[in-house]
């Protein structure tokens, strides 16, 4: 997850440096917004591993939460960026924190401590991209 994010960042970093990308003052300020939102949603990670992994999860959910919103919102090379950052995510929406009671979990697993720190990350790293898009 984190690497395919890594990948999709320096991907429009380098469309922006190379002046393939030009945003619009309405992209900016949605990439300035999305970037706070994102920041709002998960925490530095000295504060977001002291969480227990149930808030972590609602974490992680709340940050794709705010890339469809801002999806929505959006067209042409924005749109195609948040639209990646989604599905790179999305394994996030197959997890579960809870252990299972009796019956199914409808295909949820439990992820690992380094899956949650990983996920953390690539919101992170998209949150860094979107606020470095607002000064382009």
């Amino acid at each position: 997850m984190l690497r395919v994010v890594e990948e999709l960042a320096d991907e429009a970093e380098r469309q922006v440096r190379d002046h393939v990308w030009i945003l619009s003052a309405a992209d900016r300020a949605l990439a300035g917004q999305t970037a706070d939102d994102l920041d709002d949603a998960v925490s530095p990670p000295l504060v977001q591993e002291k969480l227990p992994l149930v808030d972590r999860l609602a974490d992680l959910r709340a940050a794709l939460a705010v890339l469809a919103v801002a999806l929505a919102r959006v067209h042409g090379r924005l749109a195609w960026f948040l639209g990646a950052a989604t599905t790179a995510l999305t394994p996030v929406l197959h997890w579960r924190a809870l252990p299972p009671k009796d019956g199914p979990t409808f295909g949820t697993v439990q992820p690992t401590l380094q899956q949650y720190t990983e996920a953390e990350d690539a919101v992170r790293r998209l949150r860094k991209t979107l606020a470095a898009l607002t000064a382009a």
